[in-house]
């Protein structure tokens, strides 16, 4: 299923754009915006297009540690490989894994490059080498997936619940995720604290 949903992702990429693509933005959630699966998050858009929408929350850490994903998984693994904590990627289909990492030369069995230096794999074998240390540095993992049907984004941004911002690699993977709403907000020249519910886009 996993494998079918990149796949997805891919034809979709591969078919005339209509809508103004946010592949590859962040969408920061609007004050206003009460859904708890969304509420203050940060969302990376992996595809944008007229038939809808994907993305990965990557600021909702988990009180789970991958070493849990490892094991699960009959996994060996390096015990400070295990350490870090999985993020919850969205409300859809949460009992599947993503990971989204720097693009570097390897590629993996389901690995789909969103832009030159971000890319997104779901497949055992990546985690297999995060497992023992030979994985992307700093990669996110995160159980479920955020999307959008055909429209349903579009007026989500008519009605101003997130505020869109061009992505930065450097917020996915270098930034503490506590900090990654603040940084994207700043990275427009925006005070996070000073958003009010009615603003509007970037």
């Amino acid at each position: 299923m996993i494998i079918a949903l990149l796949s997805h992702i891919d034809k979709m990429n591969t078919k005339k754009k209509t809508v103004s693509s946010l592949k590859n933005h962040f969408l920061l959630a609007m004050p206003g915006l009460e859904d708890p699966n969304f509420s203050r998050s940060v969302v990376y858009l992996c595809e944008h297009t007229e038939d809808g929408a994907m993305g990965l929350i990557i600021n909702q850490q988990m009180d789970i540690p991958i070493n849990a994903i490892f094991k699960q998984m009959d996994l060996i693994y390096n015990e400070d490989c295990g350490e870090t904590f999985i993020f919850d990627g969205g409300p859809v289909a949460r009992d599947r894994g993503f990971i989204l990492h720097p693009t570097v030369s390897k590629v993996w069995e389901s690995t789909i490059a969103i832009c030159k230096d971000i890319s997104l794999t779901a497949s055992k074998d990546i985690l297999s080498d995060i497992a023992i240390g030979e994985g992307p540095k700093n990669a996110i993992v995160t159980l479920g997936y955020s999307s959008w049907s055909a429209g349903q984004l579009e007026e989500e941004l008519a009605s101003n619940t997130w505020l869109t911002i061009p992505s930065n690699s450097a917020i996915i993977f270098d930034t503490a995720s506590h900090r990654r709403a603040s940084a994207a907000a700043s990275s427009i020249g925006l005070d996070l604290d000073m958003l009010s519910s009615d603003m509007g886009h970037a």
